[in-house]
Formats: C-alpha cells, structure tokens, sequence
C-alpha cells in the first residue's frame, strides 16, 4: 500500500456505516443526500419497510439506523422488538415527523438510541448520531419519572372512566348523557385528557389506553 492511498483506506474505515429507514420517498432521498454530504458516514442505502430494515441490519450489521417511526409494514417500536430479540448490534435513532411525548416514551423504552424530531434543526440529526456512534445515548431531555411511568397512572377517576368509554366505542353525545354534562364539556375534557397522554386524537388515546396494564384494571369505565 501506497504513502498515498493509505490515509484515503483509513478514512474510509473510519466512516460510520448508516442506513435509512422511512416510509416517505422524499424523506429517504433526502437522508441520503444529507449524510452523505457530510462526510462522516458510509450510507448504505433506504428502505420503505421494517423487514428490508431488518435484513439490512442483518447483512450489513450497520452501526446506526436512521428510522421514521411509521415504515410501510410495521413502526419503529416494532424495528426496535425484532432488533433487540435478534440481538443485532445496530443502534436504531428514531427520526419523528413529529414531536410526540407518547412516542418518545415508546422509543425510549424500547432501547432507541437516540430520538430527533424533523422539527429541529438538521445539525441535531447530525449531532445525535456522532453521539450515538461513540456509544452513548441521545435522547431529548424530559422527565425520567414520566418516560418511564405509565401515563394512565397520571390520570383521575373520572378521566380513566372517561378514556374507557372512548374505548367501548361509546360517542361523545352517549358519554354527555352519562356523565350528565353537555357536549361542548365533554369536548373540553376530552381536549384536556388528550393534552394529558401526549396524544392528539380518540383513536390514539384508546390505543395507548389498550396498551396499558391500567387497561384491565377495576378504575375503568363501568356502563352499567
């Protein structure tokens, strides 16, 4: 080997081996073209779907994954299952459309690496995996207590039996008759109930109130 040809080998050693996982087409080209530029990171390639993810993983064994959390056959959380099951050694960073407490929490504990929202400046993604890359985790600053606390817990009497009617399926003019409030009330409390899980929607907050232990617990909304 050559004076000359040795650094460019070593440099290329150097580089952090990267894939990219995103449903979105534009997302994953521009991945691509971003980390490429930078210099630091060999990127292998992008894919639509968390099993093209996991064989990459598997066949290639990169260092760090860059993932949306919604792919075209399953989400991040379920990336991060498979990977952690398989023990692969790649070190999942979740990429989020969106800032979403509730999925943070679901990234965190599933063993992601690090966690960028799409809102935050390009550099962070950058910064992250550099973090990342020498082995430490880079997570947003929230508190541990609750990421790590089942978020049903927070809630009252009365809101956890307000979140079980949602998961019967019951309506919101169903639910005023019940409680014997108006509609526009029940709007208000759903929109505080909301704010209080993280979530943005009914379907959402009912699927994390099916995910919870707090799911079959005796506190939940009785129709009887």
């Amino acid at each position: 080997m050559s004076e000359l040809s040795k650094p460019r080998a070593e440099t290329a050693q150097a580089l952090m081996k990267v894939v990219v996982a995103d449903k979105n087409a534009v997302v994953r080209a521009g991945l691509l073209d971003y980390l490429s530029r930078d210099g630091r990171f060999d990127v292998v390639t992008a894919v639509d779907s968390g099993s093209a993810l996991i064989e990459l993983c598997d066949a290639h064994r990169p260092l760090i994954a860059v993932c949306g959390w919604s792919l075209l056959d399953m989400t991040a959380g379920d990336a991060l299952a498979i990977i952690r099951r398989r023990q692969l050694p790649t070190r999942l960073v979740i990429y989020a459309a969106e800032d979403s407490a509730d999925l943070l929490r679901q990234a965190a504990r599933g063993g992601a690496w690090g966690y960028v929202s799409r809102n935050d400046d390009p550099d962070v993604l950058l910064e992250t995996l550099s973090t990342v890359s020498r082995g430490r985790l880079s997570l947003p600053y929230v508190d541990i207590e609750r990421l790590t606390s089942d978020p049903i817990e927070q809630l009252t009497k009365r809101e956890r039996e307000l979140l079980g009617a949602l998961a019967q399926g019951w309506t919101n003019l169903q639910i005023g008759a019940r409680f014997g409030i108006s509609g526009n009330t029940v709007k208000y409390h759903l929109k505080n109930l909301y704010d209080k899980l993280g979530v943005k929607n009914r379907a959402m907050a009912v699927a994390l109130f099916m995910s919870s232990p707090a799911a079959n617990s005796s506190s939940h909304f009785d129709p009887s």
